[in-house]
């Protein structure tokens, strides 16, 4: 296939990672597929895809609702034919609460968007890649350093997240018949609108409060296009980019 003919589908992608990985993908000559809760967010990266000459679609979608899923995948299809790469990024946390005063529905909120919704996801796109010509594709997951270790009072973000580790190794292993490659991205302190309060300070294990390094979310978004520039015989399976310093590694 010629670069334009690549088409690309985008979760989350009206702000924060979701929209440098979609404008990266854009500038490197993908159709793109942008789905999120927001239209208007997600119709301003249309117009900067615009300014590009890339073919953009808009599709707001709830991944946590299967209809909305189903509908934003018959969209790509109908629209582009075929779909190359799914990068499964949408996701939201629960209030900073001990874990024992979470109500349910705050654990399913989260549950729903970031666990749920990239199988929901996952399931449409395995149906779209089997049966294409040329045949497969590749699926990228967000997981997060918290599907490595958690932060204080984020049972169920952290829990999602480490729950995506088992649907990235699922899909890669289920996805081999279809010539479909999965892998993850665990991104720590990205400079995003969600991060902002790492600068004054956040929550440390042993009960301070701690300003974090955080890094360009740039890097992110060149690290996804590497991995989605890779032929379907090749697979970055787990990647993490982070900030250098950020309390992860030992002791912090």
């Amino acid at each position: 296939m010629a670069p334009f003919d690549r088409v690309a589908i985008v979760t989350g992608a009206g702000s924060g990672i979701g929209k440098a990985v979609a404008v990266a993908l854009l500038q490197d000559g993908y159709s793109v597929v942008l789905a999120g809760r927001r239209k208007e967010l997600l119709e301003a990266v249309a117009r900067e895809g615009r300014v590009l000459g890339a073919r953009t679609l808009v599709a707001p979608t709830d991944v946590g609702d299967p209809a909305s899923v189903r509908i934003l995948f018959a969209r790509t299809q109908e629209t582009f034919g075929r779909l190359d790469l799914l990068f499964n990024n949408a996701g939201t946390g629960a209030p900073a609460l001990s874990l024992e005063e979470l109500t349910y529905e705050q654990w399913k909120t989260v549950v729903d968007v970031n666990l749920t919704g990239a199988f929901l996801c996952t399931q449409e796109a395995f149906k779209i890649m089997k049966s294409q010509e040329p045949r497969g594709g590749r699926i990228i997951n967000n997981g997060s350093i918290s599907a490595h270790a958690p932060r204080p009072n984020s049972a169920p973000y952290t829990a999602t997240k480490h729950a995506i580790t088992g649907l990235t190794k699922s899909t890669s292993l289920d996805g081999r018949k279809y010539d479909i490659a999965c892998g993850q991205i665990d991104i720590g302190n990205a400079e995003t609108e969600l991060t902002a309060r790492m600068k004054t300070g956040v929550p440390q294990p042993n009960g301070s409060i701690a300003a974090e390094p955080t890094i360009d979310v740039q890097h992110v978004a060149r690290a996804v296009v590497y991995m989605a520039s890779l032929p379907l015989d090749a697979n970055v399976q787990f990647l993490t980019v982070m900030a250098t310093k950020m309390p992860f590694i030992g002791r912090g």
